[in-house]
């Protein structure tokens, strides 16, 4: 990230081609938007700009150049995936990555138990260790 240069808001997703993800549970919020690249899609998810909900993953359709906002993402319960060739689907890392990068203070991902199947201790939890 040298002077002048922009990051690219699309490095923060995971890029599936030609897919779409249909919620079942209806609970589960989209707001869409016409808009002309999915930089632009990538940049308010990741604001989360003029949206009610915290944007997990985002859906472009290239045909019709419109932006499908998502509270949710492929491995959210009651949401089922759907091959549809007008669409990309972008999925944000911190929410389907299975890893912790360095002290793991923004991990959003879904395992909580450790390598040796023990439950992870709770974050609001000061047992069996203090924080």
């Amino acid at each position: 990230e040298g002077k002048g240069k922009k990051r690219n808001p699309l490095h923060d997703f995971k890029k599936t081609g030609e897919l779409m993800l249909i919620k079942i549970n209806k609970t589960l919020e989209v707001k869409t938007k016409l808009l002309n690249t999915t930089e632009q899609c990538a940049k308010r998810c990741s604001r989360n700009k003029g949206l009610s909900f915290t944007c997990k993953a985002f859906a472009y359709d290239r045909v019709t150049k419109r932006c499908h906002w998502l509270s949710f993402n492929s491995l959210t319960n009651g949401v089922r995936k759907k091959q549809d060739h007008a669409f990309d689907l972008y999925e944000k890392k911190d929410y389907i990555r299975n890893c912790i990068i360095g002290k793991g203070a923004d991990y959003k991902g879904t395992i909580s138990v450790t390598k040796s199947g023990i439950q992870c201790q709770a974050w609001n939890s000061m047992i069996p260790h203090e924080h």
